[in-house]
């Protein structure tokens, strides 16, 4: 099983820690992460674009001229898509973009966002972390005290408040529950620190 340096706040060691071998040690599978991060991606687009179709612009009931004698091309509408100020053909409507992937496929995603974390070394285990109160500087200064100064990705067991509050300021930290890891997530951040209950609530969870 792959073992991991476990951490003190104050950047010193207390031993080691033993990771889950199905879930932090496996064969990073970059396709199925890609397909993964595509589909969170999706997820997150608003899809409220919109635009005026022949039945929604303002105006065009009456025929502009007669059908014959004009020697003008036909027309019905001063709102047909040929017109200026008419609707537009095929644009865009509201619609949700989410899909989902198979549960498995899911699962393999995530293991090997973590697994690759732990293969290029930018995987940290706490011991344990709070705050008395919320302040930005003793976060920044657990962060210094572990040579972190990347974007970095903060898994707790849960969200506590103190910590939460004490690092949203800090630029590149995000601060997650174990229940919202995502792949997005751990991909799109250099650093990975995850809490000692953190890692055993993800295990129990994946394994």
């Amino acid at each position: 099983m792959p073992k991991v340096s476990l951490y003190k706040q104050d950047g010193s060691t207390a031993g080691e820690f033993e990771l889950n071998e199905s879930i932090f040690g496996i064969e990073p599978n970059n396709s199925v992460m890609f397909e993964a991060v595509v589909m969170q991606r999706a997820s997150l687009r608003q899809g409220s674009h919109k635009v005026k179709n022949r039945s929604a612009v303002r105006g065009g009931g009456r025929k502009p001229w007669r059908q014959k004698g004009t020697g003008r091309a036909r027309q019905g509408s001063i709102r047909s898509p040929q017109w200026r100020g008419g609707g537009v053909v095929f644009g865009p409507t509201p619609r949700s973009y989410s899909y989902k992937l198979p549960k498995k496929v899911r699962r393999l995603a995530i293991k090997s966002a973590l697994s690759s974390k732990v293969v290029e070394e930018n995987f940290l285990v706490l011991e344990a972390l709070s705050f008395d109160t919320p302040k930005t500087k003793e976060f920044a200064s657990v962060l210094k005290n572990l040579s972190v100064d990347k974007k970095v990705l903060v898994v707790t067991d849960g969200l506590d408040e103190n910590v939460s509050l004490a690092g949203r300021n800090i630029p590149g930290v995000t601060i997650v529950s174990a229940n919202g890891i995502s792949v997005l997530d751990v991909l799109g951040h250099d650093k990975l620190i995850m809490t000692k209950d953190a890692v055993q609530k993800v295990e129990e969870v994946l394994v």
